[in-house]
């Protein structure tokens, strides 16, 4: 299968989850993106972000042959351990931000948007609020990582002043790290 069959068929695999999963949330995605606020996730939201994070991932899993790290991650422990926040829309989790920080640097681990509600302003939202938070504890630069097929993110990141550091293989998987100043 040609690299176009392949986004197509991921396109309409994802057409066909939309429907599926929550079809109210893409009405309201367009009129709340503005309003709705990012909370600081608790442990009882661990198995929501889950789900929103599979919603958010599942195309790739075909253009990777494999399911990408953050649905495979463990919600509890980031929200235990890390900097975990979400969005809600209609009651539902439909974004998760993770931050994990150390002495070293902030990095932006995972920014998920629910397949309906993506291209709403959500994912934009939660990486200016990852920039915001990591600005506010000092950090000079925050960092991210993304899969080396996920081609659309990396223009993504690229426009939003993210540049590319180094490419890794890393617990199975390409990775493309980048970075922003946080002036």
């Amino acid at each position: 299968m040609t690299r176009p069959d392949r986004d197509r068929a991921d396109a309409d695999e994802n057409e066909r989850f939309t429907a599926y999963f929550h079809p109210r949330l893409s009405a309201l995605a367009r009129s709340m993106s503005e309003t709705c606020p990012i909370t600081r996730a608790v442990s009882q939201d661990a198995c929501a972000m889950r789900e929103c994070v599979r919603a958010a991932y599942r195309h790739y899993v075909r253009r990777m042959g494999k399911e990408p790290g953050p649905m495979l991650d463990d919600y509890a422990g980031r929200v235990e351990k890390d900097e975990a926040y979400v969005i809600r829309l209609a009651g539902k989790i439909v974004g998760v931000l993770v931050l994990i920080m150390d002495d070293q640097r902030c990095l932006l681990d995972n920014v998920a948007v629910c397949s309906e509600c993506q291209g709403r302003g959500l994912g934009r939202k939660l990486i200016d609020f990852a920039e915001q938070r990591a600005k506010q504890l000092g950090y000079k630069q925050i960092e991210l990582y993304t899969h080396e097929v996920m081609t659309e993110n990396i223009e993504i990141y690229k426009r939003l002043g993210y540049g590319i550091t180094r490419r890794v293989s890393e617990k199975g998987y390409e990775r493309i790290y980048m970075q922003k100043p946080l002036w």
